[in-house]
């Protein structure tokens, strides 16, 4: 059976197949604001994104919409990231059955409606493959979704998701990176964890966003309809919950940036 979010081979069960998700640097976690450091060297300032490239495809991974990117000319740079520079991959959503939970982080016990990654590469390393063998191998940008008013950024997206409605499908996507979908105040928490899916490799350097954006509730149901069975099976199974639980934080630190 392969690993997705039901009671048979939900995130409690991934550790049997893929043995780095009982490890100690695992995502996501819970933030405790009383508990994370400022860190004067982390200035939001200085963290720095440029998309001038563009997406080229959109799927259904079975698991909810994944955006796959052409990042050349892209890149991520600064704050927690040192004198590395990398290049936007993808980015993908997570998201529950109701509008109180479905973000993967949380914060001081809170959950949000959703939760969207921004997958960038380190250019040290030639491919994905690659990366997912170094702690240094990815840095996401993590961004928290609350319902309320309509993000327009989201329609071109939206619009897509009728035709993959089932896992595997995939159409052409070729729109500008949709930057908007970043909050305008760039203050952040860092920490060093892992992806949030198999095989939770232990190789990211995360960049959760204190400020949410918003959706419509409407534009978040749209994500809902999406299946998580190919076109062949006959059983429609809405994908509604697709958020790992928060796993332990250890001895990891998390960082403030200084606004």
């Amino acid at each position: 059976m392969s690993w997705g979010y039901g009671t048979d081979n939900g995130p409690d069960t991934w550790c049997k197949t893929f043995e780095t998700a009982a490890g100690s640097r695992q995502s996501p976690i819970n933030i405790q604001t009383n508990e994370t450091t400022p860190d004067p060297k982390l200035s939001s300032n200085l963290l720095r994104w440029c998309y001038p490239c563009q997406s080229t495809s959109i799927t259904n991974t079975g698991h909810g919409w994944k955006v796959d990117v052409n990042g050349e000319g892209s890149v991520l740079e600064g704050g927690p990231l040192l004198e590395d520079k990398y290049q936007l991959e993808q980015y993908h959503c997570h998201w529950g059955e109701n509008d109180l939970i479905g973000s993967e982080h949380l914060v001081d016990d809170q959950s949000y409606a959703a939760e969207i990654h921004f997958v960038h590469r380190n250019t040290k390393y030639e491919t994905m493959g690659e990366a997912l063998k170094h702690g240094d191998g990815l840095a996401v940008l993590g961004v928290f979704f609350k319902t309320g008013k309509e993000n327009s950024e989201l329609q071109p997206l939206i619009s897509s998701l009728s035709s993959i409605r089932h896992k595997n499908q995939k159409c052409d996507f070729e729109e500008p990176i949709p930057s908007k979908l970043l909050p305008e105040n760039h203050a952040y928490w860092t920490y060093l964890g892992s992806l949030t899916t198999p095989p939770c490799s232990e190789c990211v350097t995360w960049i959760v966003f204190k400020e949410h954006i918003e959706l419509s509730p409407e534009q978040l149901e749209c994500f809902r309809t999406l299946n998580s069975n190919d076109e062949e099976n006959g059983n429609e199974e809405p994908i509604k919950n697709n958020y790992r639980p928060c796993l332990p934080r250890g001895d990891r630190s998390v960082k403030a940036s200084y606004s």
